[in-house]
């Protein structure tokens, strides 16, 4: 996979976890791809002071990006 490949399949992912974020008032946005392995992005809105966004961030995001792009090793939140 290119690397604009791993993009374009990283934003998919991100399109299908937006809708559930936006239901309880967040959102989230890419930062960067280093190495094609690891994916920054950032939490937004609700989703910055709420307890469970690190299970969010590993369960929910992390797990969908993998399943689009399974080279992907970590997926870390930039505050």
């Amino acid at each position: 996979m290119t690397t604009e490949e791993v993009k374009l399949n990283v934003e998919k992912a991100l399109e299908e976890i937006r809708p559930f974020l936006k239901s309880d008032g967040g959102d989230i946005s890419l930062i960067s791809i280093d190495d094609d392995k690891s994916v920054k992005v950032r939490l937004e809105g609700a989703c910055v002071g709420c307890s469970v966004n690190q299970m969010t961030l590993k369960s929910g995001v992390e797990m969908t990006i993998k399943k689009y792009v399974p080279q992907i090793e970590e997926v870390i939140n930039i505050s």
